[in-house]
C-alpha cells in the first residue's frame, strides 16, 4: 500500500516538473505558434487602429471573455436603475448627434455600477474601481458611455487585459482572495507594469471605497470623438459629476460595513429611488479640437492619461436624474449589455489601443454571456427605434420577419431596408488618414508613466496623501514574496520618495535613495533621448485641485442617514425638534434602541423604533445623535453597544451630536480629543446643539481627528 502511495506521488511530482519545465518555453498561440510580442496590438502605425487581422490579439481576448459563464468576468456585481437624461446645452457646433443637440429634450437611459475584481456575491465595499455605463435610448439609436468612476486605467494597450484581470482575481490554485487585490500575483504584474503606476494612485485613494453610487463621478476613461455637420472633428472625454458631491469612507469603516451589510451600495441606491431622493449628475464634457492633439505633455490616446481640469475645464451640458428602480434584476440588471461601440451618428472612435480591443470584445462576451446574436432583442436592450436589417435567424430570435427577400440589393422587398444617406442620419465614420506600417509596437508619446502618478498625489490635501498610504501598507503587507514588496517600493520611488518611504518602513523593505528605473521599461529606439528623459524623469509638483475629493466638497446634507441611539431617555420635544431640521434638511432620522418596537420617555410619550444596538452599526450611518440626555454619561456608557456606536463614529471621523453634557460624555470615553491644550466645543468636534450638528453634517467628516489619535 504504501509502495503503491509513494509510486503515485512520484508520477504527479513528475507531471508537475514536466509542466513546469512547458510553462517556461517560448509562449505560443493556441495554435502553438511562438508569440514574438504580447504587449502591443497590430495596429497601422505606432499611434494608428488595430487592425482586424491580429489572429494573436483576437484569440486571447476571446479565450478570455468566454472563460466564466454566466457571470460577467469582471464588473459580474452589479446594481442598475432607470431615468431620464436632458439636455441642458447645445452641442451643436462639435456633434450633429441629436442628443447633444436638442436643447430641453428627455431622454430615457438605463444606468448600472457595478465593482470590477468580485463575483456577484462579493462585498459592495471591495477597494475597487467601480463601473459606470449608461445606455441611452435615443431616436437615432441605442447608445452606451460605458466607463468607470475613476478617469483612467491600468493598462494602455487592450493586449494586456486578461493578464490585469487574470492577476487581480482570485489566486488560481487556492481561488483566494475574494474581491480583493492584496495579494501577490495583482502586485507581482503591478510592480512590472509601470504603467499602472497612475490608476494605483487613484485605486489607493478614497476613490475606490465610495460612500454610495449617488456620490461618485463617473468618466468615459477614453478620447472619443465628436463629428459635427461639417464633418469636422473635435475630441472629446466625458465626465459625471454627482450633485451630491463625492464622497467616501474610510478603509476600516469599509470592512465593517462589509460585515454588517455587503450589499450596502445596492440598498442605498434602492432606497434613495424608493424614496424620491432621486439620484443625479451633471454630464460634463472636455473638449480638444483636432488640430489641438499633440499640443499637450502627454498622448491623448493614452488610456492611463486624464486631461487635467486645469488645462481643459469641464463644460456641464446636461443632468441624469435615476427615478426608478427595475423591476426584475436578472432581465434587467443581469442582461443588459454594454457596449463602447454602441454609438450615434455625429460620435466616433479614437485609436486608442486600449478602446480598440473593447470594441471586439464586448459583443464577444455578450455571446457567451447571453447565448445569442440576438441579445439586443432582450426588452432592456432594445432600440426605441425600429430595428430593420437582414441578419436572419440564430438561438432564441424573437422578432418575426415578413418577406422573402433577406439580403441588398434586392428587387423582391422593393430595395427594402435600405442604406440612409449621410445627410439622412446613416452614420458615417470620420475619414481619418491612415498610413502607418503594420507595427507591434507603442509610441514614445506613451512612455511618460510617472508624471500624472505625481500630479494625483501632490494634489491631494494630506488627509488624502495618508489614506493613499495606509492602502499601499495594508495591500503590500499582504504580499507574501518580498521581491514583490522591493520592485513595489522601487516604482513608488518615482512617484514620491516621502510616500515610497512611508511605505517601506512598515514593510521592512529598504528605501533607495533616489528614483530607481522601472522594472518593465525600455526607452524606444526612436525616441529622442532628451525627450524621453524630460517625460519619464519629470520632476514637477504641479497640483490639480479637481483631482481632490476634501478640496471639492460639497455642502450636501440631502439624503443623509443619521442614527437617534435612545434607551428611552429622551425629551420628545427634543425629538421632534431634531427630526423636524432634519427632514428640513432632506435627510432622515433612524431610531436606534435595544430592541424593537416602541420606546416611551420619562413622559411616556412612545416612538418607534428602526433597529436596534444589535442588528445595526454606526457604520451604516452618516452621523448619530445620542438621544439619553435625562440619563447620566456614565448609565448612558453602561451599555457596550452605544459606546462601540459612539467610539466607531468618533473614529471615522463623523457628526456626533451629544444631548447629554459633553464634557463628560467625552471624559468617560477618554477620546484622545479631550486634551488640556482643548477647551471649546468647536475644538472637541463632538456637538452639542443642533444647528452646529447640522453644519458638521454638511461638512461630510471631521477629517482633522485623525490628527489627534
Amino acid at each position: 500500500m504504501e509502495n503503491s502511495f509513494n509510486a503515485e506521488n512520484k508520477k504527479l511530482k513528475d507531471l508537475e516538473k514536466n509542466h513546469l519545465a512547458d510553462e517556461k518555453g517560448a509562449m505560443t498561440t493556441d495554435q502553438g505558434v511562438k508569440i514574438n510580442d504580447d504587449h502591443n496590438s497590430l495596429k497601422a502605425g505606432d499611434r494608428g487602429p488595430s487592425l482586424l487581422e491580429d489572429f494573436i490579439l483576437r484569440e486571447k481576448i476571446t479565450h478570455f471573455d468566454h472563460e466564466r459563464i454566466p457571470e460577467r468576468i469582471v464588473h459580474a456585481r452589479g446594481s442598475a436603475a432607470h431615468g431620464v437624461f436632458k439636455l441642458t446645452t447645445s452641442l451643436a457646433g462639435h456633434t450633429k448627434a441629436k442628443l447633444f443637440t436638442e436643447v430641453g429634450k428627455e431622454v430615457p437611459v438605463f444606468a448600472r455600477f457595478s465593482t470590477v475584481a468580485g463575483s456577484k456575491g462579493s462585498t459592495d465595499l471591495a477597494r475597487d474601481v467601480r463601473g459606470f455605463a449608461v445606455k441611452f435610448y435615443t431616436e437615432e439609436g441605442n447608445y452606451d458611455l460605458v466607463g468607470n468612476n475613476i478617469p483612467v486605467f491600468f493598462i494602455q494597450d487592450s493586449m494586456n487585459f486578461p493578464d490585469l484581470v487574470h492577476a487581480v482575481k482570485p489566486e488560481p490554485h487556492n481561488e483566494i482572495p475574494q474581491a480583493a487585490s492584496a495579494h501577490d500575483t495583482f502586485w507581482d504584474f503591478i510592480s512590472l507594469m509601470p504603467e499602472s503606476m497612475h490608476m494605483i494612485m487613484w485605486t489607493m485613494s478614497d476613490r475606490a471605497i465610495p460612500r454610495s453610487f449617488r456620490m461618485m463621478e463617473g468618466f468615459g476613461v477614453h478620447t472619443f470623438r465628436f463629428i459635427n455637420e461639417q464633418n469636422k472633428s473635435t475630441f472629446v472625454k466625458f465626465h459625471w459629476k454627482p450633485k451630491l458631491g463625492v464622497h467616501s469612507v474610510m478603509w476600516d469603516e469599509a470592512q465593517k460595513i462589509s460585515g454588517k451589510d455587503p450589499d450596502f451600495h445596492k440598498r442605498d441606491l434602492w432606497n434613495a429611488i424608493e424614496s424620491g431622493d432621486f439620484p443625479e449628475w451633471e454630464l460634463g464634457v472636455q473638449l480638444v479640437p483636432e488640430e489641438d492633439e499633440h499640443k499637450f505633455d502627454f498622448d491623448l490616446l493614452d488610456a492611463t492619461k486624464l486631461i487635467p481640469e486645469s488645462e481643459v475645464p469641464v463644460q456641464l451640458v446636461g443632468t441624469l436624474t435615476l427615478n426608478k428602480n427595475p423591476d426584475n434584476f436578472f432581465a434587467e440588471t443581469e442582461q443588459v449589455a454594454f457596449h463602447p461601440g454602441h454609438l450615434l451618428p455625429g460620435i466616433d472612435f479614437t485609436n486608442d489601443p486600449l478602446l480598440q480591443g473593447r470594441l471586439f470584445s464586448y459583443t464577444d462576451t455578450q455571446l457567451s454571456r447571453l447565448g445569442s446574436p440576438n441579445f439586443h432583442e432582450i426588452p432592456i436592450n432594445r432600440s426605441v427605434n425600429p430595428v430593420r436589417n437582414n441578419q436572419r435567424d440564430a438561438h432564441m430570435r424573437m422578432q418575426i420577419n415578413k418577406g422573402a427577400s433577406s439580403y441588398h440589393p434586392n428587387t423582391i422587398g422593393g430595395g427594402c431596408p435600405y442604406q440612409a444617406m449621410m445627410q439622412d442620419g446613416g452614420f458615417h465614420s470620420y475619414e481619418e488618414r491612415i498610413d502607418g506600417k503594420k507595427i507591434r509596437t507603442r509610441s514614445s508619446s506613451f512612455m511618460d508613466h510617472f508624471s500624472q502618478a505625481r500630479l494625483f498625489y501632490n494634489s491631494q490635501t494630506k488627509t488624502e496623501q495618508q489614506h493613499m498610504i495606509n492602502a499601499l501598507q495594508f495591500e503590500l503587507s499582504k504580499v507574501k514574496r518580498a521581491h514583490i514588496r522591493e520592485n513595489m517600493i522601487n516604482q513608488l520611488t518615482n512617484v514620491s520618495l516621502d510616500l515610497a518611504k512611508e511605505v517601506a518602513q512598515v514593510l521592512g523593505v529598504e528605501l533607495p535613495n533616489s528614483p530607481v528605473a522601472p522594472v518593465n521599461e525600455s526607452k524606444p529606439a526612436d525616441a529622442d533621448d532628451a525627450h524621453y528623459a524630460s517625460v519619464v524623469r519629470d520632476p514637477r509638483t504641479t497640483t490639480d485641485d479637481a483631482l481632490s475629493i476634501i478640496k471639492n466638497v460639497k455642502n450636501a446634507d440631502k439624503s443623509r442617514k443619521i442614527g437617534f441611539i435612545s434607551t428611552g431617555a429622551y425629551s420628545s420635544d427634543r425629538l421632534k425638534s431634531i427630526t423636524e431640521k432634519v427632514e428640513m434638511a432632506g435627510s432622515k432620522l433612524m431610531v436606534v434602541a435595544p430592541t424593537l418596537g416602541n420606546i416611551r420617555n420619562s413622559e411616556g410619550h412612545k416612538v418607534k423604533v428602526d433597529e436596534t444596538l444589535f442588528n445595526t452599526a454606526s457604520v451604516l450611518y452618516d452621523a448619530i445623535i445620542v438621544g439619553d440626555e435625562a440619563k447620566s454619561s456614565e448609565e448612558i456608557l453602561a451599555n457596550s453597544k452605544v459606546k462601540e456606536f459612539v467610539m466607531d463614529a468618533f473614529n471615522h471621523c463623523k457628526p456626533i451630536l451629544v444631548l447629554s453634557d459633553a464634557t463628560t460624555f467625552i471624559d468617560e470615553l477618554g477620546l484622545p480629543c479631550c486634551r488640556e491644550s482643548m477647551k471649546s466645543a468647536a475644538e472637541l468636534y463632538i456637538d452639542t446643539d443642533t444647528d452646529t450638528f447640522m453644519a458638521s453634517l454638511r461638512k461630510h467628516r471631521h477629517w482633522e481627528r485623525e490628527e489627534l489619535s
